[in-house]
C-alpha cells in the first residue's frame, strides 16, 4: 500500500505546479522575492513606505455553485477569473489596491491539464487585477469528494493610504451614484439559478435568442473585474465618496453597506438597460421582481457615489478602463437603506 493506492497522487500534484508556472510568471510583480514552489510567497513592502499611513486591506471568497456549470460543460479556464474578482474587486471597494492573490483547490483527483486550466484563468484575473500570484494550494480529497469535482476559494490583499479609504462618511444630500455594469450574473445566486434551468449539458447548450448565445456560456461568463475603472477615477483627481459591489444579496444587502447612518440611496430601475439573462431567469422562474433585486446585481456590477461636479469625470476615467457606467441614482437624507424606484 501506498500514498497513490490511497487515491492521492503525488506525481499528478508535481505536474500541476510545472503546468502552472507559466500562467502565475505573467502575474508577477517586482515585489515579488520568491519563486512559486516554496513554502510560502514572500512580497516587498519598500514601495509602501512612500504613504503617509498605509494600510492594509483584505479580501476571501470562492465561486459557490457557479462551479456546478463548469462541470456539466467540462470548462474551467474562466472561473478562476470569477474567484480573483469576487477577491478585489471587494479591495478595490475600500479604495485599496490589490498587492498580491493566493488560491486554494480541493479536488477529489488531480487532473493536472483541469488544475493548470483552472489557476490560467486565476492567473488571468490577477494580471486584470494587477495582484501578483504568489502561491496556493491544491489538495487531493479522494472519499470526501468526486474524483471529477473541485471547489475554489482565493484570498486576496491589497494597500492603501489611510487617508484614501473609502468609507461614506463624508457622503451628503444630492451625491450622485454611478452604476458600473455587469456582465451578467457573476458568481452569485446560482443556487437559485440551477433550480430555474434544468442542469444538463443539453439544456445548457441550447442557443437563446435573446441571449445572443447558448445558456451555459452566458451564465458562465466571468465575473467584471473593476480594480482598473476605479484606479482611473483616483488618478483623475477625483474623490469616491462610497463604493457597493453588488453581489450575493443584490441591492437590497449591498448598498446600505455603503451608507453611514442619515443617508438613504435612491436608485432609479429604468436608467440603465438589465441584461437578458436577468429577464429570462425571473420569466423562467417566475421570481418576484422584488427577489431579483434582492439576489442579483441586475446589470450593475459597482455603485459608485462622487461629487455632482466630478459626474462627467468619472464617468469618462470609468469609460477609459473599457468599462460601461450609467448615473442611476442620488444620495438623499433619511434613514440608511435604498430605495429602487
Amino acid at each position: 500500500m501506498d500514498y497513490k493506492n490511497a487515491g492521492v497522487d503525488i506525481e499528478a500534484g508535481y505536474r500541476s505546479v510545472e503546468l502552472m508556472k507559466e500562467h502565475i510568471r505573467k502575474t508577477m510583480r517586482p515585489e515579488v522575492l520568491t519563486n512559486i514552489g516554496g513554502f510560502s510567497g514572500a512580497f516587498s513592502m519598500e514601495k509602501i513606505k512612500q504613504m503617509e499611513k498605509p494600510t492594509l486591506v483584505s479580501g476571501t471568497d470562492g465561486v459557490g455553485t457557479k462551479l456546478k456549470l463548469a462541470f456539466l460543460l467540462d470548462k474551467h479556464d474562466t472561473i478562476g477569473i470569477d474567484c480573483v474578482a469576487m477577491c478585489v474587486n471587494d479591495i478595490a471597494c475600500a479604495g485599496g489596491e490589490p498587492l498580491f492573490f493566493l488560491d486554494y483547490i480541493a479536488c477529489g483527483k488531480n487532473y493536472p491539464e483541469k488544475i493548470a486550466e483552472i489557476v490560467g484563468g486565476v492567473a488571468k484575473g490577477c494580471e486584470m487585477s494587477g495582484a501578483a500570484l504568489i502561491g496556493g494550494e491544491t489538495a487531493e480529497h479522494p472519499g470526501l469528494m468526486p474524483e471529477d469535482e473541485y471547489d475554489l476559494a482565493g484570498f486576496a490583499v491589497g494597500v492603501v493610504d489611510e487617508k484614501d479609504l473609502i468609507t461614506g462618511a463624508d457622503l451628503k444630500d444630492g451625491d450622485i451614484l454611478l452604476g458600473i455594469a455587469s456582465s451578467g450574473v457573476h458568481s452569485n445566486g446560482f443556487s437559485l439559478v440551477r433550480k430555474v434551468f434544468p442542469m444538463e449539458k443539453e439544456a445548457l447548450d441550447t442557443y437563446y435568442e435573446e441571449l445572443g448565445g447558448k445558456l451555459g456560456e452566458t451564465l458562465l461568463t466571468p465575473t467584471r473585474i473593476y480594480v482598473k475603472a476605479l484606479r482611473n477615477v483616483k488618478e483623475a483627481g477625483i474623490r469616491v465618496k462610497a463604493c457597493s459591489h453588488i453581489t450575493g444579496g443584490g441591492f437590497y444587502e449591498n448598498v446600505p453597506r455603503m451608507l453611514p447612518e442619515g443617508r438613504r440611496a435612491v436608485i432609479r430601475k429604468d436608467s440603465y438597460p438589465v441584461p437578458a439573462i436577468f429577464d429570462l431567469l425571473q420569466k423562467k422562474g417566475e421570481i418576484e421582481e422584488y427577489m431579483m433585486y434582492n439576489t442579483y446585481n441586475m446589470g450593475i456590477g459597482m455603485v459608485v457615489a462622487v461629487d455632482p461636479a466630478d459626474v462627467e469625470a468619472a464617468k469618462a476615467a470609468i469609460q477609459a478602463a473599457g468599462e460601461t457606467v450609467y448615473e442611476i441614482g442620488t444620495i438623499t437624507a433619511g434613514e440608511k437603506g435604498v430605495d429602487l424606484c
